[in-house]
């Protein structure tokens, strides 16, 4: 990893702070193994800078940087570290911190520096003179190490907003000392986006009037007032060409601006040539990959990469799309390397079914009687409980069924659970799953018995024993989540109860969805459909 700023800037910045403001999210801890593996997945989407961290301050971030340098290739991004200014009242060369910026190895060092005037006096407990001071002799230090050099100006829209004149002077200040670029930090996340081209031209001017027309700014906003997206695109349209954020919005309270969005506006909507088209294809699954990275799974309705980004359940919509799928999408979804999904629930119609049965490899166009059947069993379900939005195997089952195609690789005699609590006080739960025998006696009844945590994990293991021997694949396939739903809960212990199962194996991922009286009955059709939806994929 080069030390030395040679490359030249490009003209416009995609700059992603996932690895340090984005980590400031609640909930989300990073390894540094975590964090290698994200930063080679930002390099692959295409993004100018990554921002490692801040090392010196965290441990952890100072292994990254120490890792990086033997381990991390990077072909498209350039890493920054994130530090402070120099401590008020030190020479900058007496500075730890800022020695540990440099130690770092990082070729872009990006300073944070206070730019509201009562943060500088009530925070920093210093004067605005040696804030200023501050900003020029640690930017003036590291470029004259050959550090490209950025400052963070924190808390300026609201400086500006109390003392335009001091948090001008402190951008002023940044540039005059050798700064690249001064990003513009709306920290508190409340400005609205007319405010930030407002002071935005108000900045451009005062630049201009001290010799400096040509400074770079940048912008790094926060969601607080749900603009964080929109405040950075006026920016741009401001002027501002360096932008900052965070993969899936990730970051303190309601997140920093996602960078993924943001692109996605400024590239399929502006105009801008940001990220390589091909490597664009890929922008949902480098989503959804570092989301599972740090355990914060991208949220189905994130726009452009989300599940349910490009879904759609209104017949109407249906219709329209089966003409046309443009007439309901602002975009190609696969641009952003997403898909159109149908979604079949009480509000589908014949086009819906048509279109998700398309989806699923039937071609249902000649057959409108067969589409009206599906529609109406649909519709009654639904009414009944059911949910197939999120549970395509059960509808998948439900199309083969009405076809006279739904698969049955065993009869079941019956099932039951007991559950008894010790003299010890431990509760002991078992199953019982009877498979009967076929007419021409190629199989023989199965009886398999298993204990487990619960009568739901107990009948599970039952299940899987009595099929095991005829179809020794069902080991490959494992129940990943379990989802329950309390439907009418003002019937009390008498509600009805609706199971999500979430299953994977053999390179499938799927749903089944399961009603009943009761949770257990509901868990064994959602569980058994899961089974028999998972052989049938197997081609047994």
């Amino acid at each position: 990893m080069s030390t030395r700023a040679t490359a030249p800037l490009h003209d416009f910045h995609v700059y992603d702070t996932t690895l340090r403001d984005g980590s400031q999210q609640e909930g989300l801890t990073l390894s540094v193994a975590d964090k290698l593996a994200v930063a080679r997945l930002l390099d692959e989407l295409g993004v100018t800078y990554i921002e490692g961290g801040w090392p010196g301050a965290v441990p952890r971030d100072t292994e990254f940087f120490a890792r990086a340098a033997g381990e991390l290739e990077l072909t498209t991004a350039r890493l920054a570290a994130f530090g402070a200014t120099r401590k008020a009242g030190i020479q900058v060369a007496e500075d730890a911190q800022v020695a540990a910026l440099v130690d770092s190895g990082a070729p872009t060092i990006t300073l944070v520096a206070k730019s509201d005037l009562r943060h500088v006096t009530g925070a920093l407990r210093t004067t605005g003179e040696e804030n200023l001071a501050m900003v020029r002799d640690t930017v003036a230090h590291l470029v004259g190490l050959g550090r490209e050099v950025f400052v963070d100006a924190e808390h300026f829209f609201d400086g500006f907003v109390h003392d335009a004149d001091y948090t001008s002077s402190v951008v002023v200040a940044a540039y005059e000392a050798g700064a690249e670029v001064v990003a513009l930090c709306d920290t508190n996340g409340g400005m609205l986006p007319h405010q930030v081209t407002e002071i935005i031209e108000d900045l451009r001017a005062r630049l201009v009037a001290a010799g400096h027309p040509q400074a770079r700014l940048g912008v790094h906003t926060h969601n607080d007032s749900g603009c964080a997206v929109a405040n950075a695109l006026t920016a741009v349209r401001a002027g501002i060409s360096h932008v900052q954020g965070c993969i899936n919005g990730y970051g303190e309270r309601t997140g920093n601006a996602d960078l993924l969005t943001l692109v996605a506006d400024l590239q399929l909507k502006m105009g801008m040539d940001l990220v390589p088209p091909g490597t664009f294809g890929e922008t949902t699954r480098i989503a959804h990959a570092i989301g599972e990275i740090v355990n914060m799974p991208v949220t189905p309705r994130a726009p452009y990469v989300g599940a349910s980004a490009f879904a759609h359940k209104a017949g109407l919509h249906a219709s329209a799309i089966r003409v046309d799928p443009d007439l309901y999408q602002h975009i190609d979804p696969r641009a952003i390397g997403n898909d159109m999904r149908m979604i079949i629930s009480d509000m589908a119609g014949r086009s819906s079914i048509e279109l998700k049965g398309r989806e699923l490899g039937f071609d249902l166009t000649g057959d409108p009687d067969l589409l009206s059947r599906l529609a109406a069993t649909v519709k009654q379900r639904e009414a009944e409980g059911y949910s197939y939005e999120a549970a395509d195997a059960s509808f998948e089952l439900l199309v083969l069924d009405e076809l006279g195609q739904v698969p049955s690789f065993v009869q079941v005699e019956s099932w039951r659970t007991t559950s008894q609590q010790g003299r010890d006080g431990v509760l002991e739960t078992e199953a019982t799953v009877k498979l009967a025998g076929d007419a021409q006696g190629e199989r023989e009844r199965k009886v398999a018995i298993a204990e487990g945590n619960g009568p739901v994990h107990a009948l599970d293991l039952a299940l899987r024993a009595a099929l095991r021997d005829r179809y020794p694949m069902i080991d490959d396939f494992e129940l990943q989540d379990f989802k329950v739903r309390i439907l009418d809960a003002q019937h009390g212990t008498d509600a009805t109860t609706r199971v999500l199962v979430r299953t994977s194996g053999r390179g499938l991922e799927f749903q089944t969805v399961g009603v009943g009286p009761n949770l257990i009955e509901a868990s064994w059709e959602a569980i058994f459909d899961a089974y028999t939806y998972g052989l049938y994929k197997a081609g047994v």
